[in-house]
């Protein structure tokens, strides 16, 4: 059994606002191509063009329509909301995943809290991922081995890098600004300030697993009709001419005869 660190001197990880998040999968793609470019073995796929493909990936993206609190049941008309709902290791610190490994491939690291697999040790007995409330592991049925996001140890200090890039992919690709990554074992980072402002959130806190990572929760939203309606703005095309003028007449039903 692998033991954890009793204490961390980081906790470096995530804070993803839901709020923000589109759902675009720029994430997912950006996390595939580096990890199999970068620390590890590639993330390998089977079938991926045929009728039942399937493949590893350390970051996925569910999307849930939901509905405010004695609303209407989901996918009825009414005040619906769409939320996209990133997932990836949780770089837990309390992380069943490593106590339970039996060759010590799972491990968590004292300098910075991440949570990291030796492949070398690894023999793919899926112990880590039954213990896994997240179901953020995944066996990579080529390598034989369990694979989880590595949040980018190969980026973050990677000093062939320039400054900006030595981030998390997953980061650096976001189009929205929805993942902020930092230590959140500092109390004064932006990511600690963020949490605190915005309400952060532990993923399934009754696990008992101490999650880093956080989500900030969507922000609430106008009822629909609310606002006050902004009356049509009519164009003034009296003095229209020529070919303009035709298709002004043409579409308010009038006769479109006679443009000059």
């Amino acid at each position: 059994m692998t033991q954890l660190p009793t204490t961390t001197d980081k906790k470096l990880g995530l804070v993803i606002d839901l709020d923000t998040c589109v759902g675009c999968h720029a994430c997912v793609i950006s996390c595939k191509e580096w990890n199999t470019a970068g620390y590890g073995t590639a993330l390998s796929d089977q079938d991926p063009y045929g009728a039942e493909p399937s493949g590893s990936f350390l970051n996925r993206i569910h999307t849930f329509e939901i509905v405010p609190d004695g609303g209407e049941v989901i996918g009825s008309a009414g005040e619906a909301r769409v939320v996209h709902f990133p997932k990836s290791c949780l770089h837990c610190e309390d992380a069943p995943c490593v106590t339970v490994c039996p060759t010590g491939a799972s491990y968590k690291r004292a300098a910075d809290g991440i949570v990291l697999v030796d492949e070398d040790m690894c023999i793919g007995c899926g112990l880590c991922a039954w213990s896994c409330a997240y179901g953020a592991r995944e066996m990579d049925l080529a390598e034989g081995v369990m694979k989880k996001c590595t949040l980018c140890v190969d980026r973050i200090y990677n000093e062939d890098l320039e400054e900006i890039d030595r981030v998390p992919s997953c980061v650096r690709t976001c189009p929205a600004g929805a993942r902020h990554y930092g230590d959140l074992g500092d109390p004064s980072s932006d990511v600690s300030v963020l949490v605190r402002e915005r309400g952060g959130f532990d993923l399934m806190p009754e696990q008992g697993n101490k999650p880093v990572n956080k989500y900030l929760p969507p922000r609430e939203r106008s009822a629909l009709g609310s606002a006050a309606s902004v009356p049509a703005v009519q164009e003034d095309t009296s003095d229209a001419t020529g070919l303009l003028a035709w298709i002004d007449r043409a579409l308010s039903g009038g006769s479109a005869k006679g443009a000059s």
